[in-house]
């Protein structure tokens, strides 16, 4: 993917977690146009992240789960 997707390698600056911003706005994805827009969260994610924000993403995960939906 960091051949084809400029800036690929930046998501690597966060740790990993159970969910992120990403997995919560964005449905799985299997391309390369699918990576390139779950990039995105994940920039917006490095840029903005708080505790707030944090909890935001913990809430948001806990309605998907208990919905049983996923995107």
């Amino acid at each position: 993917m960091a051949q084809e997707i400029p800036f690929y390698n930046l998501r690597h600056f966060v740790k990993p977690g159970i969910t992120g911003w990403a997995q919560v706005k964005y449905r799985y994805g299997a391309s390369v146009e699918d990576a390139c827009e779950k990039l995105q969260y994940d920039l917006y994610y490095a840029k903005h992240r708080s505790c707030a924000f944090d909890v935001e993403i913990l809430f948001k995960t806990v309605k998907i789960v208990a919905r049983g939906i996923g995107l």
